[in-house]
């Protein structure tokens, strides 16, 4: 697999991470990272979530996935993992943020997913070179990149002394808020989450309660899934997000041939995803 390096203001969609300190000062990536930048939810949580936070992790990442936002987590065991099989499940796409070189893919147990996230249109990346190994300070490294892609941050299960406390405060540094499950008082996994939200996290018990926060005016029902078929389809829906309407700059920008975007484009507007507005411009519904 190719692995390519960029600096992180060559890509409209990584040219947040600008902000964040340290900056990284280069990025490596396997797959396809977003043209332009797009609603992101970073999720991340305990290492081994009860069945509890299993199923919250995916049921909101589905949701959020579902509506077209992109997930980003840290490939690791737990509810990173949920995270990113949720996001493909739902048709999304996912990014994963490794705290080592992408000559190696770990934990190695979640290789297939990665291939997955992969041919699904998604990425792999760190700011590592190649042949890193993993050392216990660059997952708290990582975080940061982590954090500092999404929109805002949530975290589904975490105990009171967990790495994800330490994407948390991350978060709360670059300004984004951090969005946190209540848990069960009794169990030790969601100790953290209830501190942070003691502390003045966003609760969140639905998908609604994020996107209303990073798609400020729309509600949980007024939100159009916005996934095509394939990606082609996808390709178009993320650049009538980024504001291009005029069919011909569409098409160009796709990097798709005439027919083959003619063919998509009545697709989607049969399906509901966009409608015309005449004179060869588009938005969508």
């Amino acid at each position: 697999m190719k692995i390519n390096k960029i600096s992180p203001d060559e890509n409209a969609y990584t040219k947040i991470l600008t902000s964040v300190i340290p900056q990284p000062q280069a990025l490596y990536y396997i797959g396809t990272l977003p043209y332009e930048r797009q609603p992101t939810v970073t999720i991340v949580g305990t290492r081994k979530p009860t069945k509890y936070g299993e199923e919250v992790t995916y049921k909101l990442t589905y949701e959020l996935a579902k509506r077209g936002v992109t997930i980003v987590s840290g490939l690791a065991l737990g509810v990173d993992g949920i995270a990113h099989r949720a996001a493909l499940d739902a048709g999304g796409t996912t990014l994963a943020v490794l705290a080592n070189g992408l000559s190696q893919i770990t934990p190695r147990t979640h290789r297939q997913l990665a291939l997955d996230i992969l041919a699904s249109g998604g990425a792999i990346l760190s700011e590592y070179e190649p042949d890193m190994p993993p050392m216990q300070h660059r997952f708290l490294e990582r975080n940061r990149i982590v954090s500092g892609l999404g929109d805002g941050v949530l975290i589904t299960e975490a105990a009171a002394r967990s790495g994800t406390l330490s994407t948390a405060a991350r978060a709360l540094e670059q300004g984004k808020e951090v969005f946190v499950v209540p848990g069960n008082i009794t169990s030790p996994l969601s100790t953290g989450c209830n501190q942070l939200l003691r502390q003045g996290a966003t609760p969140v018990t639905c998908a609604g309660d994020i996107l209303e926060s990073i798609m400020p005016g729309n509600s949980d029902n007024q939100i159009k899934i916005l996934l095509g078929d394939n990606e082609a389809q996808n390709t178009i829906i993320q650049l009538l997000q980024t504001g291009l309407r005029d069919g011909d700059e569409l098409q160009r920008a796709s990097g798709l041939d005439a027919s083959k975007f003619s063919t998509e484009l009545t697709m989607l507007e049969i399906n509901g995803v966009l409608r015309a507005l005449g004179a060869n411009q588009w938005t969508l519904r």
